[in-house]
This record gives structure tokens, sequence and C-alpha cells, in this order.
């Protein structure tokens, strides 16, 4: 059994955390939130994931996981500290590294014994080095330690599977001996680990992110086209997806990427690519792509609408994927607030983000399900693709509404079904060759 300390309990964090105490380490998750690790300690989760509550008070209960916010106490003993602390974007897209760099700070101020730090965090290429000369500077006394770079790859709404079923785990480090005894706390999760070095294990993150985005992005530009020409970009994704050198993931076409990663990654890896004179025009197209889609689908609406104002419209979802509560950077913030400009009354309702979109959308009334938000509406938006949306009763749902238009952002229903009902329904990229 190891000794692990993690700092930060946020998606990354607490999942790296309950995950490493669930495989018989000891762990200690810090955070100097003191709201956060309380409510951690009665049972409270600050985020929403699936499966991550009952893994949490499993290993509490069993003493493998414990929280604090006090540096002195999670490093005493610890072999590795890994560093899990947000890296948001800064003003020009750059990362903002000065949560890393106060976690880097005090736990060289409290260290008394040898460690290997772990960098989980998504950080620009260089961190590493950089987070060395920190620990260097601010030691008490010189104390030999190792830094080691291990970027997670974990999907909110599946992060505990990711964790545990990796396709593979990325170690850089320049100390040899370090990266192996990391690669040994990994060797249960019996994924390929891949050695490298510090930069290049950072930039194997940053290029996977921005890859992923680029098919988001692809995609969508297929759509407008497919549009344009009749053709239907589902069946297209479908025929394309079936090509082993291509595959069917993030394939789907709709409103587009957000949340907490892909958005400040690819603008991160545009920062770095333009610092060292490198113009990065593909990424600069992805992100024109993604950013075109939301008032694209906005003013989808105007089109089957006209005049919004005094319209009621309800949407259909609010967090930037299903099975999470993360509202950065969702789409459907923009959308409600083009709305609400436009003088149009907004309802919602998502099954777990009602909470946390409330204060970034206090003019949108939510409501307890998604029949008595229709009731009334002028017209209905897709934002989220939560299973619960999928087999919902139109009948009533038609019934209910007031003028029975739907703009699906997510191409999660039938064209011909819809219109069978009787909806005026517009998707994204699904023409018509009739």
């Amino acid at each position: 059994m190891k000794q692990i300390c993690v700092v930060g309990v946020g998606y990354v964090g607490l999942v790296t955390a309950a995950c490493f105490a669930d495989l018989g380490n000891r762990v200690i998750a810090l955070d100097i939130a003191e709201e956060k690790i309380e409510g951690l300690k009665r049972g409270d989760m600050p985020i929403y994931e699936p499966g991550l509550k009952e893994l949490v008070n499993r290993n509490v209960r069993s003493g493998r996981l414990t929280f604090t916010t006090s540096y002195p106490e999670g490093i005493n003993g610890t072999e590795f500290v890994f560093i899990a602390v947000g890296t948001p974007s800064g003003v020009d897209g750059e990362a903002d590294l000065r949560y890393v760099a106060s976690a880097a700070q005090s736990v060289a101020q409290v260290m008394t014994s040898p460690l290997i730090i772990i960098n989980k965090s998504t950080v620009p290429v260089g961190t590493g080095d950089w987070v060395a000369d920190i620990v260097r500077q601010h030691q008490t006394e010189p104390i030999e330690f190792s830094v080691v770079s291990c970027p997670e790859f974990l999907r909110e709404g599946v992060a505990i599977s990711d964790f545990m079923n990796p396709h593979r785990t990325v170690l850089g480090s320049l100390d040899p001996d370090a990266a192996e005894k990391v690669a040994q706390l990994h060797l249960p999760l019996r994924s390929p680990i891949i050695l490298t070095d510090l930069r290049t294990a950072e930039m194997i993150k940053y290029a996977s992110n921005a890859f992923l985005a680029t098919k988001i992005s692809f995609i969508n530009e297929i759509a407008n086209i497919c549009e344009a020409l009749g053709a239907d970009i589902k069946e297209v994704a479908i025929g394309m997806g079936y090509d082993n050198r291509i595959g069917p993931y993030f394939l789907d076409a709709g409103l587009g990427y957000g949340g907490s990663c892909f958005p400040k990654d690819v603008k991160a890896l545009s920062f770095m690519a333009a610092e060292k004179g490198r113009h990065p025009q593909l990424l600069h197209a992805v992100m024109d792509i993604n950013n075109d889609r939301r008032p694209m689908a906005f003013n989808r609406v105007k089109e089957m609408l006209g005049d919004l104002r005094g319209k009621t419209i309800g949407l259909l979802g609010l967090s930037f994927k299903p099975n999470t509560d993360d509202m950065r950077d969702a789409p459907s913030i923009d959308i409600a607030n083009g709305l609400l400009a436009y003088g149009a009354n907004v309802r919602a309702y998502d099954p777990v983000a009602m909470n946390v979109a409330l204060p970034l959308l206090p003019q949108v009334k939510m409501c307890n399900d998604v029949y008595s938000m229709a009731d009334g509406c002028d017209a209905l938006m897709v934002n989220t693709e939560w299973n619960e949306f999928k087999h919902l009763d139109f009948e009533r749902i038609k019934r209910l509404m007031k003028q029975a238009v739907i703009f699906d952002g997510r191409n999660i229903y039938d064209p011909e079904s819809m219109q069978k009902i009787g909806f005026q329904y517009r998707s994204m990229g699904r023409g018509s060759n009739s």
C-alpha cells in the first residue's frame, strides 16, 4: 500500500483520489477550499459524476481516503504528490498557472522527505521544468524530489471507468527511476504505459484534445454542407465511422464542443504556438467553426418563430454534455442569453445541472420536468442529449405547447417522426432530398 496525496478535489483530483484509494492505497485529498473539504467529510460531493459519491464514501468508510486543508498533514509520510488543480484560460487564451504555482510552492515549504511530484493538471509544455524550479526555490532545506508528468484523459460522465480502464498511461520525466515508480503505481490498471520526457508527455495531452476538437469541428463543417446539399449528416457520420482509419467517435454534429477541456486546451495550444512564432492555422479554424455553432442555432430559432419578443422558449438540457452538471462553456449559456436579449422568456430543465446553472442564468425559469416546462412554450430547443430526452411523450408535449416548434441542436430525434406528429422541426446538418 502506497501513501498518496492529491492536491485539488475538482473533477480530476477527486476521481484520482477515490480511484487510487479503491486500488488499495492510502490517499489524502487536499484542498485549500474549506467548504469543499468539510462537505466531503460529510459525504457531500462538490461535483456530479455518476458513481463518484458511492466510490468516495466506500473508501472513506474503509479508512483509505481522507480529506484535509492542511499541507503538512497531507504531505507528511507521503511518497507521491499529485497536483490536480485547475488551469483556466487567461486573457489571451494562455493557461493560468497560478494554482499550480501555489500548490508547488506549498508542497516545497512543508516537505521533509524525498517526494515524487506528479503533474496531473493539463499544463503548458515546459511546466514540469518550471514546477521543479519553484520547488527548489521554496524548499526550507535541500531535499531530493522528482517531477513527473502524468496527464489525465478522463471524460466527464464516465470518469471513473476511464480511470480504471485507461487506453494508455502517459508518464514523462527526466528521472527514469521516478517514472518507473509512478508506472508501478499504475500497473493495477493494466494499460499500456508510455514513458517519455516531460515536455513530450505534456504535449501528448494537448495534441490529443486538439485532435478530438478538430474532429468535432470537421463534422460540423460537413453538417453545414450537408444541409445545403440535401444530405443527412447522421448517416454520413455512420458511413464515415465504419472506416477504421476514421472511427465512429466524436462525429456527432451539433452545437459544438464545450466544457472545461477542449475550449481552453485548443486556445492554450494555439497561444503556445504563436509565442514560438508558429501560425496554427488549423487550430484557428477549429475554434472559428465551433464559435459559429451557437449563433447559428440561435438564428435558426429566430427563422422559425420570427420576432422573439414575448415568445416563450424551453431549453432541453443545460450542461455542456450529459451525465455531468458542468456548465463551463456550455452552449446553453450563450443561447439563453441570446434569446433573453431579443425579449424572449426562457425556461429550462436539466436532470442535474439546474442548481449550477441558476447563478449563471438568473433570468431563466428552472422547471421540475420537461412537461411543465413545455406547457405554453412557443418552441423547444435541445441543448444536451440526456437519455431521458430521447423517448418523451411528444403527443403530450404538442398538446401542451402554444406552437409546435422544436429545434434539435443535438440531432437526437428522427425528423420524419417529429413531422408526422405535427411539429415544425429543424436540426443540424440534416437536409432533405425528398
